[in-house]
């Protein structure tokens, strides 16, 4: 199987040109066996790298991120205090917020236990349920 034709698909199915810079967005995102949690800055510093040749545009990344956001191969996760993160997996799953290292750890579905819903707003329907634990260093001595 070519994985750059398969990135060209992604993109494509995003409403995007596969450009060299997408294509190697695209590679970087998906081209990984565990799933890739990332804020647009972090990405845009793993991407353009001091000695990477190639740069790529903020507003490419940003763009592309989005593009892929709403085509559906991206979840996006809303932290406290307006952080956002990604998420390259985008079954229903939940997270651990690693305060310390501004990182999330993914939490398993089955590993949460939800007994009581609100009702949703008239005319609207629950779609998917995201939560998120915050987590910090354990300072005690044992």
């Amino acid at each position: 199987m070519d994985k750059k034709k398969d990135f060209a698909d992604i993109l494509r199915s995003s409403g995007l040109r596969p450009t060299k810079q997408r294509l190697k967005l695209a590679e970087f995102l998906f081209n990984r066996d565990k799933t890739f949690h990332f804020s647009v800055e972090n990405l845009n510093k793993s991407i353009n790298k001091k000695n990477s040749e190639d740069k790529i545009a903020l507003a490419t990344i940003y763009n592309t991120v989005h593009a892929f956001k709403k085509a559906g191969h991206l979840k996006e996760i809303l932290i406290k205090d307006g952080k956002n993160y990604f998420d390259t997996n985008t079954s229903s799953h939940h997270h651990f917020y690693d305060e310390a290292n501004n990182e999330l750890i993914d939490i398993e579905n089955n590993k949460i236990e939800l007994k009581k819903f609100p009702i949703p707003p008239r005319g609207k329907s629950i779609k998917d349920v995201n939560v998120i634990i915050s987590v910090d260093n354990d300072n005690q001595n044992h």
